[in-house]
């Protein structure tokens, strides 16, 4: 906020009572107007409102509007070239090289334009595991993306803590300042810019939350494979008996309403560490998308969008009643809820576990083709997580439609893996084979046909699937395998019928269902073909074969 008449605002007398003793001048920040540290939620509330960022919905949740970006902007990411990325660093679409000199001449600009400006501040930490935690900053323009990162991250627990906070890394988000593409050599005006050197990143011209929350997980994934400890977009929960769950999974393949389950405790939705001590959450929230969200099949994160300290993103209300309609894609359909993860009845306090029992894959097949779930041995499941097939779905990315767009992403997560895939395909393969894991495929997509064919898999027969597969009653069953993947897929499920189990039985004809599946195994083939020079031979010889 450019507050020039120094109009005051509702927590300007509380804005440096939780300040740290390493101040914004450490980053270059000088005549600044009014720093917020730290702020409390309900302060954040009352500032939120007062700028006019918000408005308060039915039972308390904020609503807040991204504006322009109402998904990640990954083509405008870029990661700064220097002696400690050059040889580091997978460079290529999803991590474009930016030259030193135009970050300083950015970054230079960006410090003129906060100055005279209000700013907030949140000291916390990513990584719940004591060991491997990382003090981090964010410095927001938004009241709310303050807010947002209070929800996202871990927090001190006292006002001494936050007086001695030293950040290893920092984020500033200010969404009205602009890139100038003749001169940045940007793609845009919007740009979202790490620089490992500076232990900095910075965003301008995008209010969507994500861009914060991923530029933290970027910075994870660059560092600590080399302390042995494997980043992964996945969620994560746990049984009654200790046995661990992990969900990769792009985002629209169900990885956060899956890991949501009430018979089992939630450790994280979105973003771990496997190290040697076991599995442990980047984060102290969850971002889950609500769009279509119903309170019968997904009650848990039904219930943190009608509460206060939630944030709704982009999600449609009435502003008379203030009732949300979660239905409503007016917006976009990447309507989002930011939430503290203790918001989660049975959420694990620690947000850290043992290491896991089963690993699932999941993927929203648009072709119809795929089982809805089979067993994987090590080597396929390094070749399905290396692949990364999904179909994007709900305009997660901008430039997204409605209709699914068939994908790999590499490592599920191929925006914010930094580090060439084979790296971290082989720190997965040996903690698989060290621990013993059990390897699932579950496909979220469509059975009886492709996309506006076929109808997309009920969440109850894929739950049913889950559990069997969790508790362990599925790998009794009798498996046959799949002609084209080769991988187990099980005759029979409790409670699923066997059109569902066999897609094939549910197309007008076998040929038919054929003929797309191995469509479908060359683009698989063609996609691998660029990571096959990094792969053992195993790994290779997993993947799909043509009849």
């Amino acid at each position: 906020m450019n507050n020039l008449l120094n109009i005051r605002t509702p927590a300007q007398s509380e804005a440096g009572a939780l300040h740290s003793d390493y101040g914004l001048e450490n980053h270059g920040l000088t005549n600044l107007n009014t720093v917020f540290w730290n702020l409390p939620t309900e302060a954040l509330y009352e500032e939120i409102t007062f700028r006019r960022e918000g408005k308060i919905s039915y039972q308390g949740p904020v609503i807040v509007n991204s504006g322009k970006h109402t998904a990640r902007a990954a083509n405008d990411k870029y990661i700064v070239r220097e002696a400690s990325t050059e040889d580091q660093i997978w460079w290529g679409e999803y991590n474009r090289p930016y030259s030193p000199e135009k970050f300083e001449e950015l970054y230079s600009r960006l410090q003129g334009f906060v100055q005279g400006r209000d700013l907030f501040v949140q000291d916390c930490y990513a990584g719940s595991d004591p060991e491997y935690r990382i003090p981090v900053r964010v410095i927001t323009e938004y009241a709310w993306h303050s807010l947002f990162a209070r929800n996202m991250f871990l927090l001190p627990k006292n006002a001494e803590e936050y007086r001695q906070h030293v950040p290893d890394f920092t984020v500033l988000a200010v969404p009205s300042f602009k890139a100038f593409q003749p001169i940045d050599s940007t793609r845009s005006n919007t740009f979202i810019i790490l620089n490992f050197e500076q232990k900095l990143c910075i965003i301008g011209e995008s209010a969507y939350g994500g861009e914060i929350k991923k530029s933290i997980f970027t910075l994870l994934n660059f560092l600590l494979p080399n302390e042995g400890v494997m980043p992964m977009h996945c969620s994560a929960n746990m049984g009654a008996d200790g046995d661990v769950a992990l969900f990769f999974g792009l985002s629209g393949t169900g990885k956060t309403s899956l890991s949501a389950d009430p018979k089992r405790r939630l450790i994280g939705d979105d973003e771990h560490g496997w190290s040697d001590r076991g599995i442990f959450n980047f984060e102290g929230g969850c971002y889950a998308k609500v769009i279509m969200l119903s309170s019968s099949a997904e009650p848990q994160i039904y219930a943190c969008t009608q509460r206060f300290g939630t944030i709704l993103e982009n999600v449609i209300y009435d502003p008379v009643t203030r009732n949300i309609d979660l239905d409503d894609d007016e917006i976009t359909e990447n309507t989002r809820a930011s939430y503290p993860l203790d918001f989660i009845d049975n959420a694990v306090p620690e947000k850290m576990s043992g290491h896991p029992t089963n690993i699932i894959l999941l993927t929203c097949d648009a072709s119809g083709v795929m089982p809805p779930i089979a067993r994987l041995t090590p080597n396929q499941a390094l070749y399905q997580f290396i692949s990364g097939y999904t179909a994007k779905v709900g305009g997660t990315e901008v430039g997204l439609g409605e209709e699914p767009e068939i994908t790999f992403s590499t490592c599920f997560g191929a925006p914010f893996m930094v580090r060439n895939p084979s790296s971290y395909a082989d720190l997965l393969k040996r903690k698989i084979e060290r621990y013993g894991v059990n390897c699932w495929l579950i496909n979220t997509g469509w059975v009886g046909g492709p996309y506006g064919v076929g109808k997309r898999i009920s969440i109850s027969y894929t739950r049913a699937m889950l559990e069997a597969a969790l508790t362990g009653s599925l790998l009794g069953s009798e498996f046959v395998q799949d002609p084209v993947f080769r991988f187990e897929v099980p005759r029979s499920c409790d409670g699923i019928p066997a059109d569902v189990l066999d897609p094939s039985s549910s197309w007008p004809s076998r040929d038919e269902y054929m003929d797309k599946y191995q469509q479908l195994a060359t683009r698989f083939m063609d996609n691998f073909k660029k990571f096959a020079p990094d792969c053992p031979p195993e790994v290779i010889d997993s993947g799909p074969v043509l009849s």
